[in-house]
């Protein structure tokens, strides 16, 4: 199948590496390079702000194959090497050191990168931001060094990384910019759990914080300035105020860009020969109607399967429905859906807010637009075949345990 044929991947992620073990799965015997400017070859990054920067995961655990797999699938490895451009008419990219490789198609997985923290001193040393294997442990090394850390920002990645500091015994302050943790991905109700949570556990959250300076002491970062004139004293400094899809190849070479390679539902981009997957893809989904951009995990694990079959010439839609997962202390939760503010009318809560034992749904019209469930385990799949029936539910049943949930899926 297309044995002559040269795929490139551009991005050595858990989405590159998935894209060239799919193509191989669907019998493409021609050559498969794979290029990504990392050291390590590809790893999954939930670990990062999770187990691995907890010390609960062994280094070799976070790699998505043994390192023999590369070869054993004939698969062209490139590490510390650098795309520096991609000619579309051409079909080539070009790498660090001048070498140029020609393509039968291109597959774009250069995922997102933290985005930084406009003001002055947050380019100081011991201003930490999290992407990378090797940004994990320098802040696993600052947990021991380290007393006092300041947090800017209260996404999930601030969050789960704070919950490790506290683990780790550090003082930990969360500087938030808006009125809850959270708020526009859950709402006020659910997201002031996750604000209990964090002060349960001994964190400083500072709500409406505005950040205008890291301060300095020897070119290290030593506190941080609010707006109201506070400082806040810290050892170090850690962002985390969203990702920006890593576009700047795909808007030289002149492909379609909109938050992301914008790409359809079989994950081809407006060049035929050139399709994204993962953090840097805003794919159109036909179950919402609407390009989204997901920057979670399973999106880089699946959709990798239908860049693939799309690439062999197969007819392939991905339409999974969307789903992340997060670990903060002793709270576990798993979320499935798409619901936007202003996308949902309602917010039922079926079991204990204040036990941290529940499941939320986000509704629009009746219809169960997202669910999470938290410390409730063994229920996501039904979850999402709610969301995926697209029928009305009765809310009372909806909302009561003693109702089962499968009970509520239309035959």
């Amino acid at each position: 199948m297309m044995a002559q044929a040269t795929f490139v991947i551009a991005g050595a992620s858990l989405a590159g590496a998935k894209g060239a073990e799919a193509l191989r799965g669907h019998g493409f015997d021609g050559r498969i390079v794979l290029i990504g400017d990392e050291p390590e070859p590809p790893y999954e990054r939930p670990p990062l702000s999770k187990g691995y920067l907890q010390g609960k995961q062994d280094r070799e655990t976070i790699f998505v194959h043994p390192p023999q797999w590369y070869t054993d699938h004939d698969v062209e490895l490139r590490l510390d090497t650098t795309i520096t451009a991609f000619d579309r008419h051409r079909r080539t990219v070009t790498v660090s050191g001048g070498e140029t490789i020609s393509y039968d198609k291109l597959l774009l997985a250069t995922g997102a990168s933290p985005r930084r923290l406009p003001v002055p001193g947050a380019d100081l040393d011991d201003v930490l931001y999290l992407r990378r294997v090797g940004d994990c442990e320098r802040i696993q090394s600052t947990f021991r060094t380290a007393s006092r850390m300041v947090f800017v920002g209260g996404g999930w990645i601030g969050l789960e990384v704070a919950s490790a500091a506290r683990d780790a015994g550090v003082d930990v302050t969360i500087l938030e910019a808006g009125e809850l943790p959270l708020l526009r991905v859950l709402g006020p109700q659910i997201a002031s759990v996750f604000a209990g949570l964090h002060r349960e556990h001994g964190v400083d959250l500072r709500l409406g914080a505005q950040v205008t300076e890291i301060a300095g002491n020897g070119g290290k970062a030593a506190g941080v300035l609010l707006a109201d004139g506070t400082r806040i004293d810290a050892d170090a400094v850690m962002v985390g105020i969203g990702a920006v899809p890593n576009t700047q190849l795909a808007t030289d070479s002149g492909l379609q860009v909109d938050n992301g390679v914008v790409v359809d539902a079989s994950l081809r981009s407006s060049d035929p020969h050139i399709y994204a997957v993962g953090d840097v893809a805003n794919a159109f989904h036909r179950r919402l109607n609407k390009h989204i951009r997901v920057e979670h995990w399973a999106n880089a694990l699946h959709q990798p399967e239908t860049a693939a079959r799309s690439m062999l010439g197969e007819r392939a839609i991905y339409d999974r429905v969307p789903y992340f997962f997060t670990d903060q202390y002793n709270l576990g939760m798993e979320y499935a859906g798409y619901a936007e503010p202003g996308q949902y009318d309602d917010v039922v809560v079926r079991g204990d807010l204040s036990r941290r034992e529940f499941i939320a749904f986000w509704l629009a019209d009746g219809r169960v637009l997202a669910g999470m469930n938290v410390n409730l385990w063994d229920v996501n799949d039904t979850i999402q075949h709610l969301i995926r029936s697209g029928n009305q539910i009765n809310r009372d049943e909806l909302a009561d345990p003693d109702v089962p949930l499968d009970q509520l899926i239309p035959n």
